[in-house]
This record gives structure tokens, sequence and C-alpha cells, in this order.
């Protein structure tokens, strides 16, 4: 099968091309990926918020419950209600009187709270007049719902139950405790605090909550659900029945505490809910795709028709060339590309058809020559700058300071010299530690010279790494940026250490100043340039080393500087040490 190059396609189809990849499907992806990502914004922003307020619901109730638990503990510990219910009276006068002796009020506590509708006690003494929030203890409570499903429990803790309403349902939420906490007292007393109607309707009936709320109990059955067509009233139904959509949310908030162990509050919404907002948005967002769709499309169109017909003038034009038929194409010369190339096409068709008719050939000639004579100037002054001559320059100097008896010069010149050999004439590219050294050496005599006493240094090389050979020009760099960047600008004296050992498998080589060090954020750029190709910036020397030494070992060496303003920089080398170029030490 032919393979199909691009610029074998015409310039409309590439057009059409530029326009399905640049114009269409990048739109399309937009949106799409613009409304995906907003809906899924929007809906995790909506899991929050009613996350928020399913606990809000879950806190409220748990609230009212524990204010009714609180009057229970403390009506449990008052030791003259367990004593109004446990004495034998007499008479009625004899109930009457301790009623209103050390009690008269059971409801005393209801107005404190809102969540509290009303407290009554109940027990099996005979003698106790049942009155005043006052119920006695007959067949048919103990055949009641709340009475049978509190019995193992209220002696312990409190416990919430429901009991029936007027209408036979079971919607009032009470929470019940037994005052005989062992079985040693003759008569049964328990307390049943009813909690407010309107109270639970409210906190469930929370507007922010965006979907249905389900009270559980430990057995997982419906106590209260806001779900409409649930019939939790009469009847108790398992949470499991309710057939929930599997694109459904489903939240939960649980209660940890001993009176309603296992309940918790369970919060579901329809997908629906969660993105109506978003979805109100689809007509914005296709009017917008539509009108991104029309504008760019008919520019295009048009671009495509102009570019399409002055290329096919082109065309025509140069096929015409062929027949020897030079006709210029007319028009007003315009700059962009295409105009640019017409105007080249007459230039060029009008100078072929002056170099067939006049001097074709002798132009030819005279451009050949005229190369030539270039090619010969740039070889002469190529020829002129010999580096050798400044060599011999320095070394002239170098011996008239010998023979004057400057023997200082002489030797700042020798390193001078040493060193400007080393930079412009790069013969080898691997050298032994100690001709690193001695240009280190040759440097550091040079800037203490100028600096006179301001700049100290030290280098300890030990004799096995003498030999050593490294990559050319790899510690000097390091020398040179402390001594230029670090003891220069100090207006004290400063120090340069340069330590280098060997042990069985690496050379380690370290080079400390306490100079002003490095700025963070020129010391991060410098790190970070480590990585990259191009070498512009002011640590182009330092670089350089990394990305040689990087090509020579690869992963198998290690430079780390470590460097604080006002106390100076220090350089750790690591590099492997090759046994092959271990030369023995004489």
């Amino acid at each position: 099968m032919k393979k199909i190059h691009l610029n074998d396609i015409r310039i409309r189809n590439k057009l059409l091309l530029i326009y399905m990849f640049s114009v269409f499907l990048p739109i399309v992806l937009t949106n799409v990926i613009f409304y995906n990502v907003t809906s899924e914004n929007v809906r995790t922003q909506k899991i929050h918020d009613n996350e928020l307020a399913l606990r809000q619901v879950a806190n409220s109730f748990k609230q009212g419950v524990e204010d009714a638990v609180g009057i229970a503990s403390v009506l449990y510990s008052d030791a003259f209600v367990y004593q109004l219910l446990e004495t034998t009276y007499e008479s009625p006068i004899d109930f009457i009187l301790a009623y209103n002796n050390n009690f008269r009020d059971i409801n005393k506590y209801t107005p404190v709270y809102s969540s509290i509708r009303s407290i009554y006690l109940f027990t099996d003494n005979p003698t106790v007049i049942t009155a005043g929030g006052i119920v006695a203890i007959d067949e048919e409570v103990k055949e009641s719902h709340w009475y049978q499903s509190t019995l193992d429990r209220r002696k312990k803790y409190p416990v919430v139950s429901k009991v029936a309403a007027e209408d036979g349902n079971l919607s009032q939420f009470v929470v019940v405790r037994a005052l005989d906490s062992n079985d040693s007292s003759s008569n049964e007393k328990v307390i049943m605090i009813n909690l407010n109607d309107r109270f639970i309707h409210q906190l469930f009936a929370n507007e922010t909550f965006e979907g249905d709320i389900y009270l559980l109990n430990e057995q997982n059955n419906i106590e209260y659900t806001t779900n409409q067509y649930v019939q939790w009233q009469s009847q108790y139904i398992s949470f499991e029945t309710i057939q929930i959509p599997n694109s459904s949310t489903v939240l939960e908030e649980s209660y940890p505490v001993q009176y309603m162990s296992d309940w918790k509050v369970v919060g579901v919404m329809s997908e629906d809910q969660l993105l109506a907002e978003v979805r109100k948005s689809i007509p914005s967002i296709l009017y917008l795709a539509l009108w991104n769709f029309v504008i760019p499309t008919l520019f295009i169109v048009y671009i495509a028709g102009n570019i399409h017909f002055r290329l096919n003038t082109i065309v025509k034009k140069m096929r015409k060339v062929k027949d020897q038929n030079f006709e210029l194409i007319p028009g007003k010369p315009y700059k962009d590309e295409i105009g640019v190339l017409t105007t080249e096409f007459n230039r060029m068709s009008k100078k072929i058809k002056d170099l067939i008719n006049d001097v074709y050939i002798a132009r030819i000639q005279k451009k050949d020559l005229q190369i030539q004579n270039k090619e010969t100037q740039l070889k002469a002054l190529q020829s002129q700058i010999n580096p050798h001559f400044l060599f011999n320059v320095l070394e002239t100097i170098r011996m008239r300071s010998l023979l004057k008896k400057e023997d200082e010069t002489a030797e700042i010149i020798r390193n001078m010299a040493q060193l400007l050999r080393n930079s412009i004439t790069w013969d080898k590219d691997f050298v032994t530690v100690k001709e690193e050294v001695r240009l280190i050496q040759s440097f550091l005599e040079i800037q203490q010279y100028r600096f006179a006493d301001k700049m100290q240094y030290s280098i300890h090389l030990a004799e096995a790494a003498e030999h050593i050979l490294i990559p050319n020009m790899t510690m000097i760099p390091f020398v040179e940026n402390a001594s230029i960047h670090g003891i220069e600008p100090l207006k004290t004296n400063g120090n340069i250490n340069v330590t280098i050992k060997i042990d069985t498998n690496h050379l380690h080589c370290r080079i400390e100043d306490n100079g002003t060090g490095i700025e963070k954020g020129i010391y991060n750029e410098m790190i970070d340039s480590f990585e990259e190709d191009e070498m512009v910036g002011e640590s182009i020397g330092i670089r350089n080393v990394y990305q040689r030494l990087k090509m020579y070992y690869h992963d198998d060496f290690e430079l780390k500087i470590e460097t604080e303003q006002g106390q100076g920089t220090t350089v750790y080398l690591k590099i492997p040490v090759n046994v092959q170029t271990v030369r023995t030490v004489q």
C-alpha cells in the first residue's frame, strides 16, 4: 500500500484538516470536557453540601434525644421521685400530700426544651393516683410497642422507641428509662419522655438536603422518612426493600451512643437532583458551541477559497514556463507569503528570460569567481589569528621578567600562559588529577597575586590519586566559582580549601570556601539547569562539567553543592575510578 505523505495532500484538503483538528475537534472536546468537569465539580459540591445538611439533621435529632436522655437521667437520680412512686400510701390524701410536697409538676422541664412535648411516669403501684403525668402500668400498657421493645434494656440505660399516636400509627418518638435498676424494689417505675412531633418534622424536613432522608434503627428498619411513598407510620419497613436506583448517591450518619446503638440517618439523592442545575445550562453550552462553529467555518472557507484561487493561478503560470512562456502574473503585489511567491515568480521569470537572452554563462562564471574570492578571504582571515603567537609573546615577557629579577611577575605570567594554553588548545579529553591540580594551583596563584593577603588557599592531594585519569577541566570551574563569586565580594579575608582523596572504587574531591554563598534563587536555577540541553545563563561552566560527567559516567558519579549565604559553599564530587586508568605510583 502506497504511503501518503502530508506534502502530497492539496492545500484545500490541508485547510480542511486544520479546521477539523484545530477548530471542530477542539471545540467538541472542550465542550464535552467542560461539561463533564463542571458536572463532576457541581456533583462533588452538591454531595458535600448535602453531607453537611444530613449531618445537621442527624445532630439535631441526636440533640433532641440527648435532651430527653438528660431529663430522664435527672429524674432517675431524683430520690423524691423514686420515693413518691415506691411508697405504699394508706389513703389518696397521703399520696396527694407527698406529690404536692416533693414533686408538684412532672412537666416542669418541657418549657425549657423545644424538643420535649411531655413527660410521663408509669408505675404499677396501686396506691398511687394516676393523674398529673403519672400513668398506671396495666395490661394495655404492658402489651404496647414501647413497653415490649424496651423491656430488656431500659433498666440499663435510656432507650429510644415509639408509641402509637391517636390515629394508631407508630409516629411518636419517646425516650424510656426504668427508675428501678434492680429487682429489689416492690413496684415497677418507668419514665417516658415524648419528643415534640413538630420538632421531629421540622428537623427532617430540611430544605437544604436535596433528597429523601431515612432514620433507621439497629435492625435497619425505617423509624422515620421524608419519602412520602413509604408507609412507615403503620408498620416497620426494612430499608433493604426500598428500590434505590444504581445512579443514586447514598450518604450515612451513624450514632455511636448507647441509647441509639446502630441507629443511623441515611440520605438518598438521585443523579437528576445532583445535576439539575448543570443540565439547565446545556442549551447555553450548545448555543455557544454553535456560535464557535459557524464563525470559524465561514472564515476558514473564505480563506481557503482565496488561497486556493491564488495558488492555482501561480501553478497555471508555472506550467507555461516549461514551454518557455515566461508570462508574468498580473495584479497587485501583496505582502503575504503567496504575494511574495507571486512577486518572486514574476522576478524569476524576468530574470530567466534575461539570462537566456543575454549573458547567462558569463554571469555564472562571474559568480563562481566571486565565491572563490570570498572563500580565499575567509581562509586568510582565519589564518591571521594563531594561538601560538600569544604563547610566544607571554613566554618572551616571562623571560624578560626573569632577566630583570622579577621572579613573582615571571611566575604569574607562566601560570597565565598555562591557563591560556589549556583553555585554547584542548588537545585531550582526559588528564591526570595531578595535571588538573597543577592548573588549579596556577589559577589560585594568579588570584592570590591579584588580591594579596585577602585570599588564602590550600590543596591536599593524596599521592595515590595523582595519576588517576579524569575528564579535562572537571574541578577548576568550581574553584573559579569559589574565587570569583565567593571570595572576591568579601570585605574580609577568604579561604579556599581543595581536598582530593581516593578509596577502592571512587575519587573524592571536596572544594569549600568561606565566601558569600549562593543566593537561594540562583542556587535553584543552577541545580535545575543541570538537566537542560541549551546552555544559557551564568552557570555554563558548572553545567558543562555536569553534562560531561553524565556523558562519561552516566549515573555512577555524584555531585553535591551545599551553600549558605554569608557562610560559604562546599562542592562534593565523587567519581568512579577505572582500574585501567590507575598508574603505579613511583
